[in-house]
């Protein structure tokens, strides 16, 4: 007979629960500051620069907007943690089907794989 724990206790679940919107949080204010950087250098490109300005402000605009996208698409996995925590599939590896270890969600709130299954996943 297996001790192996099948489910998160409702007093973990509010433990991860409780880093995933600490990190929304976070996430958010960086996607907004982000996105009035974006603007802000929307408007002063308006004023007429020389072609190196010119360059260089696109690539800054082009790094920021990279960086929008990779901070919406962690939104996006925390935003999608909590739903899972809400219909009681949250901790489980969707590729063995095991509890993912109470460390790994601390550290990764959002993620869908045990540690086995990633390093599995980098492999291939």
């Amino acid at each position: 007979m297996s001790s192996e724990k099948k489910f998160y206790t409702q007093e973990e679940l509010q433990e991860f629960r409780s880093i995933i919107n600490k990190k929304l949080t976070v996430s958010n204010d960086e996607y907004k500051s982000l996105m009035e950087s974006l603007k802000d250098s929307t408007i002063a490109s308006s004023d007429g620069h020389n072609l190196t300005d010119v360059g260089s402000e696109t690539t800054d605009k082009e790094q920021t907007e990279m960086f929008m996208a990779r901070q919406k698409k962690f939104i996006n996995a925390l935003e999608r943690a909590l739903v899972r925590i809400e219909n009681g599939s949250y901790g489980r590896c969707k590729v063995t089907g095991k509890l993912i270890s109470k460390e790994r969600l601390q550290a990764v709130p959002h993620t869908e794989l045990s540690i086995e299954a990633k390093l599995n996943q980098k492999k291939n």
